[in-house]
């Protein structure tokens, strides 16, 4: 039997909405009315990177022939560009979003809050065929009513969760829901395909704890319920029983073992640790887990009296993956780098649990503390 022929290599895809990782468009009433909603919900949620797409209501604007970027000293951007809206370049744009809003009346999003509005009902007929997945009512008034047209597709519309635009807590919970839902599980990754050139033998087999490192480790992470993965170097296809993940990002050490797991696994957030950290403990697993904030690009540990945050026992997310690879883009393979220059949640403890074990003393002197 022939092979199909498969002119693109078999990716696996992050998962996107329409134009975002997670969004939820909202029609059925004015766009003022839309947007008044969207600002008070996110003054409640203002934990999360939240975006708001939207389209411009001016009228005989000049075709703009320079991109501008006008930065406040404070943080914020204005801008205008030259770009047409293209799902593939939004999501792009929209990629380090928890939650995108979208005006509905504009935009067709993948998940839909219906706002019902008496004097919009030839707008919503309209847009009936963009009401796929409609997560809940909102009443513009207490009785508001639902549109023959809205009986007639939905019969059992009257039966979905519904809230009056006042109940601005309710709505924003509900949302919050929808939010929680997305985050990325969290799977473990151990790199054990180093060098190891100055303890002059593998580091991920040395034994601190009656067992090869390497397995210590795995455990620790597996203890925590974690899928774990060890990421090796020099094997070509990744293996089920052993849950060996190759680099297929070469010769870029750690940042090519990270790389790889999120090309592996996109939709995951990633629990990166090396082997030569031999303090690391359960309860610094625990705590790293528990201390994360999926809403940033990283949750990392940094020593107190440490500078930067250690890039090897991290907790990368889902956004991190484009960083990384926009930071190799401009030849960039350091992952503490892409870490000091983005939004991350940094855990700060002693800096005993993170002392880095690189030469033979250094073994010999660690396997004495811990046996004592």
């Amino acid at each position: 039997m022939d092979k199909k022929h498969t002119k693109h290599t078999n990716l696996v895809k992050k998962h996107n909405d329409n134009f975002a990782p997670n969004e939820v468009a909202i029609l059925g009433t004015k766009c003022g009315v839309i947007t008044d909603l969207v600002n008070e919900v996110s003054k409640r949620l203002s934990k999360y990177n939240l975006g708001y797409f939207d389209a411009s209501h001016a009228k005989d604007v000049e075709q703009n022939t320079l991109s501008e970027y006008t930065f406040h000293h404070k943080g914020n951007l204005q801008l205008n560009t030259t770009a047409i809206v293209n799902k593939y370049e939004q999501r792009l744009q929209f990629y380090n979003h928890d939650f995108v809003f979208i005006n509905g009346n504009h935009y067709q999003g993948a998940k839909q809050i219906l706002i019902l509005d008496d004097e919009k009902e030839a707008s919503v007929k309209k847009r009936l065929d963009q009401l796929t997945n409609i997560q809940f009512i909102i009443k513009l008034n207490e009785d508001s009513v639902y549109f023959d047209c809205l009986l007639e597709r939905f019969p059992n519309i009257k039966n979905s969760t519904s809230y009056t635009i006042n109940e601005i807590d309710k709505i924003s919970n509900h949302i919050h829901n929808l939010i929680k839902e997305n985050i990325a599980p969290v799977k473990g990754l151990v790199l054990i395909g180093g060098k190891s050139t100055r303890m002059g033998r593998d580091k991920s087999e040395l034994v601190y704890y009656k067992k090869p490192q390497k397995e210590h480790v795995k455990e620790l992470l597996e203890n925590n319920n974690l899928e774990t993965f060890y990421s090796v170097r020099g094997s070509s296809t990744y293996s089920e029983t052993t849950n060996e993940i190759p680099d297929t990002f070469l010769n870029l050490g750690p940042f090519g073992g990270i790389c790889s797991a999120f090309q592996k696994d996109p939709n995951s957030a990633w629990l990166v640790i090396a082997t030569d950290l031999p303090f690391v403990n359960n309860h610094l697993i625990q705590l790293l887990l528990q201390k994360r904030n999926p809403s940033k690009v990283a949750t990392a540990i940094k020593g107190k009296n440490k500078e930067f945050p250690e890039p090897l026992i991290t907790i990368y997310e889902p956004k991190a993956y484009r960083k990384l690879l926009a930071y190799l883009a401009q030849g960039y393979s350091c992952p503490r780098k892409m870490l000091i220059n983005s939004e991350v949640e940094i855990i700060e403890i002693d800096d005993g649990l993170i002392r880095n074990i690189n030469t033979p003393e250094e073994f010999e002197q660690v396997k004495r503390e811990i046996n004592s």
